[in-house]
């Protein structure tokens, strides 16, 4: 057929127009083809980058933000501070080595490689891990910087480290026994460390909120200036009147803040392996004793407290006491009718026994809890003693626990029962945290009046400055101090032995208005010279004085030269 001019021209639009419409659908296909790689591409872009991004903020990220790696296995504790901010125990960081058994290959040759660098590896154990077949075996905890770096250059495939903390201790052994210690994984196990664990961060840690940035420190009452001295005298003294033990404590008489407390021998907390030996006790808190005429103090203030005795009531001690198999005799008798005072300064044990007389068996045992001696002390410190006491007191234990034999108690409750006996009669529980005048007088129990309290002042004064008085040697040119000496004998095969010692002397200053108690112990002194006594007046009273006139201007006590000789007016 033949077709006409314009069918000609529809035949070829027709041809063309579907060309055209192949063409675009051709070109929609592959415009959609691209777009879909390109939102393919644009998506496994974004997700690798995610994961980049990630990476990289992990590895710039601060371990101790909480957010870190999986090395942060030990959790983070607060630093410890003294009343002054003084950093007394932090957290450092430190490696561990473990291993990984499945990719041990020769166990034998990688404990000889080690072995070149921790020579006191255990062989057997660490041989029974590597050949555990285990994921994850710990081999050395807390290494130091060199062994890190000795063991790195070994090479050793299948072994790696971990970022831990360890608890560091600025001071080493002059605080140990108020800080107390952790375990290798950083979880306070004695001392202040301790109570701090049992006030929450335990649970914290335990939950994985323990992160350092949020942990605030802990703020103590103690004074390392303070305690340096106290370590450092107690330290010498037992060194140079050769004896097994020592210590000392001062004590806030206002508030009951314990701002030093040392006892010796001691151990460092850095390196505490012999932390644990019998020897090495706190003996201020958690060691027993017969405390001896220091005693005496409570015996005297509570017979004038009952309202019985005066200063100028009179004992008579011209002659021995005997009840039953027991003979009360004086260390040096004077044979003869004492007033109080004088009982107080020759420390006779039959004015004392006497004056337990006046009040009774019960009235002495009343007031002997009432003072909190014969309690467990309340503080923050975990390591106490409960004081022991006859189960049933009859006379006998009456009068010889009127001169501190027959009942054992702790130096530090001591201190703080002599403590009550200056500030007016408030017997305060110790605290090693910072506590005002006005909070500890709100929880302070009232146990003497304020005429007894005047009258031991008086008492304690009078006994560093009478001829005769034993508180001589505890004397410090400036300051107003008294005491009480106490010398008791120790029990060596079931029977007192009139060589073998237990000394103490607790003092107060300045008398006028007593700040603070200084009490020190030592235990079974050697005489500092041959034929010399030994004697608490001898060595116990030289640590105190030593004591205070190292750190009185710490302290802020000022001294006033000249009015040492001065009578103490006594106040009611």
């Amino acid at each position: 057929m033949k077709l006409m001019p314009w069918k000609r021209g529809s035949a070829v639009s027709e041809d063309k127009s579907a060309s055209i419409v192949v063409e675009g659908a051709r070109k929609a296909t592959g415009g959609r083809t691209r777009n879909r790689v390109l939102m393919t591409m644009a998506v496994f872009f974004s997700l690798y980058g995610a994961i980049g991004g990630r990476l990289v903020y992990l590895g710039l990220q601060d371990p101790e933000s909480g957010g870190g790696p999986g090395s942060r296995v030990t959790a983070s504790r607060p630093d410890i501070v003294d009343r002054n901010g003084e950093v007394l125990a932090t957290d450092i960081k430190t490696a561990s080595l473990f291993a990984e058994p499945r990719r041990i290959v020769d166990a034998d040759e990688v404990i000889e490689k080690l072995s070149t660098v921790l020579p006191d590896i255990e062989v057997e154990q660490t041989y029974h891990k590597l050949k555990s077949g285990t994921g994850f075996v710990w081999l050395k905890r807390q290494l130091t910087p060199k062994q890190q770096n000795d063991i790195m250059q070994l090479g050793i495939p299948g072994i790696g480290f971990r970022t831990e903390k360890r608890r560091f201790y600025p001071g080493g052994a002059t605080a140990s026994h108020i800080l107390g210690l952790t375990n290798i994984d950083n979880q306070g196990i004695s001392g202040l460390e301790k109570y701090i664990d049992d006030q929450g961060l335990a649970d914290l840690q335990a939950s994985g909120l323990a992160v350092a940035s949020d942990l605030q420190p802990v703020k103590l009452s103690v004074d390392i200036r303070v305690q340096h001295i106290v370590h450092d005298e107690v330290s010498r003294a037992m060194e140079k009147y050769h004896s097994i033990a020592a210590g000392a404590v001062v004590l806030n008489v206002k508030t009951g803040e314990v701002v030093a407390m040392a006892s010796v021998p001691d151990y460092d907390p850095n390196n505490p392996y012999n932390a644990h030996e019998k020897d090495r006790l706190n003996r201020m808190s958690a060691g027993l004793y017969e405390m001896g005429s220091t005693i005496k103090s409570f015996t005297t203030a509570m017979a004038l407290d009952s309202g019985k005795v005066t200063l100028e009531s009179r004992f008579d001690a011209t002659r021995p006491i005997t009840i039953g198999r027991q003979t009360i005799r004086d260390f040096h008798g004077k044979g003869r009718v004492l007033t109080v005072p004088e009982v107080f300064i020759y420390s006779s044990n039959i004015g004392s026994a006497r004056e337990a007389d006046v009040v009774g068996i019960e009235g002495h045992r009343e007031f002997l809890h009432r003072m909190g001696l014969l309690d467990r002390m309340k503080t923050e410190l975990p390591e106490v003693a409960k004081p022991t006491e006859p189960k049933v007191w009859k006379k006998v234990h009456s009068i010889t626990a009127a001169f501190g034999h027959g009942f054992s108690t702790t130096p530090m409750q001591t201190a703080v029962g002599a403590a009550a006996l200056m500030n007016g009669g408030y017997l305060m529980n110790p605290t090693f945290l910072p506590r005002t005048a006005e909070e500890a007088i709100a929880g302070a129990t009232k146990v003497v009046d304020d005429k007894t309290s005047a009258d031991m002042r008086y008492l304690y004064l009078l006994n560093a400055t009478a001829p005769g008085g034993s508180g001589k040697r505890a004397t410090v040119p400036g300051y107003r101090v008294g005491g009480k000496t106490g010398t008791a004998e120790k029990v060596v095969n079931g029977r007192y032995s009139s060589t073998v010692r237990f000394n103490a002397f607790v003092a107060a200053f300045p008398m006028d208005d007593p700040q603070y108690i200084v009490l020190s112990v030592i235990d079974e002194p050697k005489p500092e010279k041959p034929g010399m006594p030994a004697t608490a007046g001898m060595n116990a009273a030289p640590i105190v004085a030593n004591i205070i006139r190292r750190s009185a201007p710490m302290l802020g006590v000022k001294p006033e030269f000249g009015q040492e000789s001065k009578p103490l007016l006594v106040s009611y």
